[in-house]
C-alpha cells in the first residue's frame, strides 16, 4: 500500500479490530507497510486472511486472528494468540464499530412522518442497544483487554474511531450519534487514565467518504447527488465528500512515536470542516 509519508514501525506490533472493515483494513495495511507487525482481527478469519494475503503481497507481515469485540473470552484468546505469536503489543487501533440499519429514525423532523412510518417513539430501541453496545463497549472491552499489555512498551498508543456525529449529533441517527459521542468521551478518559503509564490514547473522527459500499446511499442511478448527500456537500467548507485515504495521513501522525510524543486525549476531524461549519 502506498502511504502519504513512511513513519518508522519496525519492530512494533498492532492489531486493529475490525480489521476486515473498510477503514480498519486500510490502517492495517498502512500499519504494515510501515514496518509494523499487524494483527488483523475480525469476527471472520477467513475475511482476515484476505487482508493478510493483501499485506503479505505487499511485503508486510500480518496475522489473522478471530474475536467478538463485544465477547471477553473471545479478546483473551486472541490476546494470547497475538502474543504468542509475536511476543508483545504497541498499538491498538479500535475500529470496530458501525450503525445499525434497524436503529435509524426514518425522518429529520418528527412532524415530517408520513401515516403508518416509524418514528423514534415506535422504533425498537433493543435495536439502539445493539448500536450503543457496538460502538462504546465494542471499545471499552478491547481497550480493558489489549490495553492491559501495552504498559512499558515502545511507542505504547491507542488510536479509536469517532464521527462527525460525536461533535454534533446527524439527523435520523441517534444511537450511532449517541455511540461515537461516547468513544470521543471514552478517549478522552483513557488519555488522562493512561497518561502517568505512558500509553498515548486519541481518535480519529472521520468526515464523510465516498467508498464502493455507500455510493448507492449517495447517489442516484443516474449519478446525480441525493437530497441528503448534496446537503453534506454543501455543509462541507472543502466542497466535497473525502477519500478514503485521506483517513490515512492523520492516522499515521497519531501512532508515529515521534511526530505526536506529546500528543494525547486528541479527537482528530479529517472532515473537510464539516464540523466547525455553522452554514453562514
Amino acid at each position: 500500500m502506498d502511504v502519504p509519508f513512511k513513519i518508522d514501525l519496525s519492530g512494533q506490533v498492532a492489531v486493529v479490530t475490525g480489521g476486515t472493515g473498510v477503514i480498519g483494513g486500510m490502517y492495517a495495511r498502512a500499519l504494515a507497510a510501515c514496518g509494523a507487525k499487524v494483527a488483523v482481527l475480525g469476527r471472520s478469519r477467513e475475511n482476515g486472511e484476505k487482508v493478510v494475503a493483501e499485506i503479505a503481497a505487499d511485503g508486510g507481515e500480518a496475522m489473522a486472528v478471530s474475536a467478538n469485540v463485544l465477547d471477553r473470552e473471545s479478546l483473551i484468546s486472541a490476546r494470547e494468540e497475538i502474543l504468542a505469536h509475536y511476543g508483545h503489543l504497541n498499538i491498538l487501533v479500535n475500529c470496530a464499530g458501525g450503525a445499525v440499519k434497524s436503529a435509524q429514525v426514518p425522518q429529520d423532523y418528527f412532524c415530517e412522518a408520513a401515516e403508518g412510518e416509524d418514528t423514534f417513539f415506535s422504533i425498537d430501541l433493543e435495536n439502539v442497544h445493539r448500536e450503543l453496545d457496538l460502538n462504546i463497549y465494542g471499545t471499552m472491552l478491547p481497550t480493558q483487554v489489549f490495553g492491559e499489555v501495552l504498559k512499558g512498551q515502545e511507542n505504547a498508543n491507542i488510536v479509536n474511531i469517532s464521527s462527525m456525529s460525536a461533535y454534533h449529533p446527524l439527523t435520523r441517527i441517534p444511537g450511532y450519534s449517541a455511540g461515537k459521542a461516547g468513544v470521543a468521551s471514552f478517549t478522552e478518559w483513557c488519555a488522562i487514565y493512561f497518561a502517568k503509564s505512558g500509553i498515548r490514547v486519541n481518535a480519529v473522527a472521520p468526515g464523510f467518504f465516498h467508498t464502493t459500499q455507500n455510493h448507492a446511499l449517495q447517489y442516484n442511478e443516474d449519478g446525480t447527488p441525493k437530497p441528503r448527500t448534496q446537503h453534506i456537500v454543501d455543509s462541507t467548507p472543502m466542497g466535497s465528500f473525502g477519500r478514503i485515504e485521506d483517513l490515512v495521513g492523520g492516522f499515521l501522525y497519531l501512532v508515529d512515536p515521534r511526530g505526536s510524543r506529546f500528543v494525547t486525549g486528541t479527537i482528530l476531524p479529517i472532515d473537510g470542516g464539516f464540523h466547525i461549519y455553522q452554514g453562514v
